[in-house]
Parts: C-alpha cells; sequence; structure tokens
C-alpha cells in the first residue's frame, strides 16, 4: 500500500482510512464511470480535483491491450507525471493525496487530489475566437513560445502526454494578462507515462495531438515554424532538415484525427 498525505487531508483523515475518506468526499461530478470518478470539491474554502481509481477488470485490460492502447490502471501514473514535471520545472498541478492499494492492477483501488488551478482558462477555450478576432501578435507569439518550451521540456523529462491538446494548456488569470508576464500549466496527466527517455513514437503522438487541436483557430505557417523552433531549441533550417519526415507525418496524422472529429461530430 501506497499513502501519501499532505494538508489539508493529512490532518482531516488523521487515524482514518483515507480510501474509504476519498469515497465520501463530494461535490461537482466532472466525470462518472464504472472504474473512475472525477469531482471538484472544496475543503476549508478551497477547491481540489479528484480523481478515484477502482480495478477496470482484466477483461478491459485485455481488450486495451489488443486495440493496441495502453490502460490506464490507476491514479499512480498521475502522481509520477506531476513529481517529475515538479522536478523539471513544468507548471502542473500540485498533488495534496495520493494513495494506491492492491498489488492486482485488475483490481487496484487508488486516489489522487490536486489543489485546482483558478482562476484560469484553457488555451482552447481562450482561442476559440481568434478566426475572427486575432489575438494581439506579441502575446500569441508569446503563448507559442511558452507551450513550445513545456512539452519540449515535458519530452525531455521522459513525460509523454497521451492527451496533448491545448485545453489542457490553463492560462492563468489571476492577474493581467501580457505578452511579458502571463504563466501556463499543463493538467489532466492521468495517462501520461514516465520514462527515463521517451520514444519517438510517444512523442510523435503527443506532437500530432497537440497540432491536430491548433488547426481551426488561423494559425499562420510562421506560427507552426515558431512553434518547431522552440520545440526543439534548435536553428530552423537544421530542424526543417533534419525533421523533414516528421513534419510531413504530423500534417497527415492531423488530417486523419481532423477528419475524424468532423466525421464523428466532435468526438475522438
Amino acid at each position: 500500500m501506497k499513502l501519501i498525505l499532505a494538508e489539508p487531508f493529512k490532518s482531516l483523515w488523521a487515524g482514518r482510512d483515507a480510501f474509504a475518506e476519498v469515497e465520501l468526499l463530494d461535490g461537482e461530478v466532472y466525470r462518472e464511470l464504472e472504474a473512475r470518478r472525477t469531482l471538484r470539491t472544496e475543503v476549508d474554502g478551497r477547491g481540489y480535483f479528484v480523481k478515484i481509481h477502482r480495478g477496470i477488470g482484466w477483461g478491459e485490460i485485455f481488450k486495451n491491450l489488443f486495440t493496441a492502447k495502453l490502460p490506464v490502471l490507476g491514479a499512480g501514473q498521475e502522481w509520477q507525471a506531476i513529481q517529475r514535471l515538479h522536478e523539471v520545472g513544468v507548471p502542473t498541478m500540485t498533488a495534496v493525496a495520493y494513495g494506491e492499494r492492491g498489488a492486482n492492477p485488475a483490481d487496484q483501488h487508488s486516489f489522487i487530489v490536486t489543489e485546482e488551478l483558478a482562476p484560469t482558462i484553457s488555451l482552447e477555450d481562450l482561442s476559440m475566437d481568434w478566426l475572427k478576432q486575432p489575438p494581439e501578435p506579441r502575446l500569441k507569439r508569446a503563448l507559442i513560445a511558452e507551450v513550445a518550451r513545456m512539452t519540449g521540456m515535458m519530452h525531455r523529462a521522459g513525460v509523454n502526454h497521451r492527451d496533448c491538446y491545448i485545453c489542457h494548456f490553463l492560462l492563468h488569470t489571476d492577474k493581467p494578462v501580457t505578452a511579458d508576464d502571463f504563466k501556463l500549466s499543463v493538467i489532466d496527466l492521468h495517462r501520461a507515462q514516465v520514462r527515463p527517455r521517451i520514444s519517438q513514437r510517444w512523442r510523435n503522438k503527443d506532437l500530432a495531438a497537440l497540432y491536430f487541436s491548433i488547426l481551426d483557430i488561423g494559425l499562420t505557417r510562421r506560427d507552426k515554424l515558431r512553434f518547431l523552433k522552440g520545440y526543439f531549441q534548435q536553428p530552423l533550417r537544421q530542424i526543417l532538415a533534419e525533421e523533414g519526415a516528421l513534419l510531413q507525418w504530423l500534417e497527415r496524422k492531423a488530417s486523419k484525427l481532423y477528419d475524424r472529429k468532423v466525421r464523428y461530430g466532435g468526438a475522438l
């Protein structure tokens, strides 16, 4: 069994079964599945997000593996990803409670509680009207550069997100946002993987997802090249020479994802 508690849950659950207590937390439910529950709760006036994982069963595990998908077995993946990103300085959530019990991955019970990042707005919501109302150019360039920097740092730290869309980058709005002064945080790491070094395959999947998620917001070719330069941290000429195959693959993969989105009415 693993159990790590920080305040306020260290005091709140002192002498109690944390795995039972987390199930009693209530609030606004964001997702309710048989094997996973996500909700927002408040303790002493502060907001927290709670993700509870219950065993998905061997049938679901094998189903994922047979369709070449890696199943999410518990909260441990998100806990490890958060810790690694903190180590390397990528802004993300702060976990204040984590628990895992049960050696059998099919019926493991685990949870993670993170501090709410508020007030914030996702880059997806921020850029929703950019086609009709383009943003201030300096701010747009600064946001692109920061997403590139954060994604590159995440990948170089051995973390691949597996849901790397702009909706999972939050812009903090607790103070006026300017091109010279703003903060982004990356969230929703429950599918993330942590390795000493990520493979090119998983790196490329994250980049394709990110590229797909910006297709409708009016970014120019120059904007995309600016991202590549910030992500690879190399001269643009070198990137285009060495990563030509990747760039062509990204175009094809993002196009396929977009066609699927159109075909199924927005569902991926």
